[in-house]
């Protein structure tokens, strides 16, 4: 199964939980108050985290995978950052940002 990823830079997390959740239909799998939350639905895979500088901004775009042997990124012709990963890849990420998270994908 393949799942368009989506990471975007927001101003507030706790907006954005609320907003993204009636707009997705479904509550986050992930939120790391104050700092990041994630979604995985049948289609796609929406992360947001509070930064300052990209807030509002596409942050890059890229496709979760069951394939995924490893977690890589490539740059396309128009400067945008593409990402290609197993939902396990992107836990091992939430773990390295933040050690003290428990966070296992469901299937």
């Amino acid at each position: 199964m393949q799942k368009l990823h989506l990471a975007l830079g927001v101003a507030d997390i706790t907006a954005t939980v609320a907003d993204y959740t009636k707009r997705l239909g479904q509550e986050p799998d992930l939120v790391i108050s104050g700092t990041y939350a994630l979604w995985r639905t049948s289609q796609l895979n929406v992360s947001v985290r509070k930064t300052e500088s990209e807030a509002g901004k596409l942050r890059h775009l890229g496709w979760e995978t069951d394939d995924a042997e490893s977690f890589t990124s490539e740059i396309d012709c128009n400067g945008i950052l593409w990402e290609r990963f197993s939902a396990r890849h992107q836990a091992q990420e939430i773990h390295e940002a933040w050690p003290d998270v428990l966070y296992e994908p469901n299937a």
